[in-house]
Formats: structure tokens, C-alpha cells, sequence
């Protein structure tokens, strides 16, 4: 494609996108008050990590769990805020198909079989980093809100406390796409397990301390959680690379690239037939329909 094509394409996926979007937020802004069952509408899912903490916790915890709303256009906006976010997790599917019909044309088979392998990966860690941050809300809501005995009682507002949450859950997912990052790292040849092994220690250093500025508590519970299973994570993505390596020096071994001269060319397959052949743009084709 000419520049002014790829202009216009990008500009069709971007539509074709923002209109998934547009259909998810509203979807997940109904689906925030109005349940669809068996799901529990979207506000009972958000609201149930503070309706586990202990009713004498909370305020007015006896007549039942609802936030505080300081302002007449607060709920609102938390609606559409948590409806957005709701709808955005749903259609993603549909608008990530989008961003990928515009990159895969200018990728080769391999390529697109990387991307591919990546994002199915980085959506499932996402999700369990996402699942581990919900289930820990109500023992760090706990925690926080244990301090200062009967001295105090808490009464969170609804935007506080669902930019909190919203906070947690992103940072959950995103944190958990880093031992991903070590693994593609690794198989392009960025990184290699004697190097992860040597910086294991400073690895496992850092991501503790970056669990405890990353956490928006600040509570030495979901820091500790979130530490903890980068940890293990970062294991597992140092193992999977000691795998690869090994397998790539065994192939290196058989095809005898260890005793090739510095000025010797690999024994690679350059013949056409492996390479992907690049497809016609739209002109091209164009002028080949006025010839036939």
C-alpha cells in the first residue's frame, strides 16, 4: 500500500475499533445495575470485596453495604467509568482482531505465529493476575481498615474506592505480562538463561521492590501477594528459558555451528520457496485486472 492507503486503513480499524468500545460501555453500564443471570450485576461484583470486611468496620455496616457518595454526579460517573473499563475487557476480542488485521499484513508466517502465541499468553496472565488481585481487596480492605482499633470507623466513597480496586486489578494484570516479556526476550536472542541465572538475585530484588511502589495500599499484604507470584512466575520464565537455550545449543551441536570460521556463512536455507512471498498491493492487482 501507498502511505495515503495505510492512512486510510488505520483509519478504518480505528472506527471499526472505537465502535466495539462504544458497544461494550454500553453493555457494561446496563449490566452495572441490571443482572444477567446468573452473573451478578457489575456494581455487586465490584462492591463485594468491601461487603466481606466486618459490618462494625464499616459505616452504617448493619443496614447494609453501600458506599458514600459525596457528590449528586458521582455514581454516575463511576458507572460509566467501571461500565467502560467492563466493556473494553469483553469486546476485546473484537478490537484487538482490529489492531491485528492492520499489523499482520506486514508480518511473515513466523511472525504472526509470535504475535499470535503472545497475546494469547499475555490475556491469560492478565486474567489470573486480574483474579488474584479480587480475591485479595478483601483482606487488604481488612488490613488497612483494622488500624486504630474502635478509634475509628471507615466510610469509603464510592470513587475512592472503585479507583482503588480499578487500580489493583490493572496493576495485577499488567505486573504479571513481565515474566512474558523475559521468555519473548529470550527467544529472540535478547537474553539468555546464564544471564537470568547470574541476575536472579537483583531480579527477584527488584520486583519486590517494585510490589511495594506498585500497590496502591501500600499494605504489606497484597505486596507480599504480588511479589510473591512474580516470583514464581519469573522462575517459571527462567526454566522455560534454560529449556530453550539448551535445545538451541543441541541444535547448534548437530549442525555443526560451533566450528565455523568467523568469516563462514551459517548453513541456513536461503532458497526462495522458504521465504513468504509478499502480496500483491491494491494497485498491483488492479493493474493486473486490466490486463487479463
Amino acid at each position: 500500500m501507498t502511505l495515503i492507503e495505510h492512512i486510510y486503513e488505520f483509519r478504518r480499524r480505528l472506527g471499526f475499533a472505537l465502535l466495539a468500545l462504544l458497544a461494550g460501555g454500553i453493555l457494561g453500564f446496563i449490566w452495572f445495575k441490571y443482572t444477567i443471570r446468573p452473573i451478578p450485576t457489575l456494581g455487586e461484583i465490584m462492591t463485594g470485596p468491601y461487603c466481606e470486611v466486618p459490618a462494625e468496620r464499616r459505616l452504617n455496616g448493619t443496614e447494609g453495604c453501600r458506599l458514600l457518595q459525596t457528590v449528586p454526579f458521582e455514581a454516575f460517573m463511576i458507572q460509566l467509568k467501571v461500565g467502560l473499563m467492563a466493556g473494553a475487557v469483553l469486546f476485546a476480542p473484537l478490537w484487538l482482531y482490529q489492531l491485528w488485521a492492520f499489523i499482520a499484513p506486514g508480518l511473515y508466517s513466523k511472525e504472526r505465529k509470535y504475535a499470535l502465541t503472545f497475546v494469547g499468553f499475555a490475556s491469560v496472565l492478565f486474567a489470573g493476575g486480574a483474579m488474584l488481585a479480587y480475591l485479595l481487596i478483601p483482606h487488604a480492605l481488612a488490613l488497612l481498615m483494622s488500624f486504630g482499633g474502635d478509634s475509628f470507623v471507615t466510610a469509603l466513597t464510592g470513587d475512592k474506592y472503585i479507583s482503588f480496586v480499578l487500580a489493583l486489578l490493572v496493576i495485577f494484570g499488567v505486573s504479571f505480562e513481565l515474566p512474558l516479556l523475559l521468555v519473548m526476550l529470550n527467544r529472540v536472542g535478547v537474553v539468555r538463561y546464564a544471564q537470568l541465572k547470574k541476575w536472579r538475585r537483583g531480579i527477584i530484588f527488584a520486583l519486590f521492590v517494585f510490589a511495594a511502589f506498585a500497590t496502591p495500599g501500600n499494605d504489606p499484604f497484597s505486596m507480599l501477594a504480588l511479589a510473591g507470584a512474580l516470583t514464581l512466575l519469573c522462575e517459571l520464565a527462567i526454566q522455560i528459558a534454560r529449556l530453550h537455550d539448551r535445545k538451541l545449543e543441541r541444535r547448534r551441536k548437530e549442525e555443526g555451528w560451533d566450528n565455523l570460521a568467523d568469516d563462514e556463512a551459517a548453513p541456513f536455507d536461503y532458497t526462495p520457496s522458504t521465504v513468504d512471498e509478499p502480496e500483491p498491493t491494491r494497485d498491483a492487482r488492479a493493474r493486473t485486472d486490466d490486463v487479463t
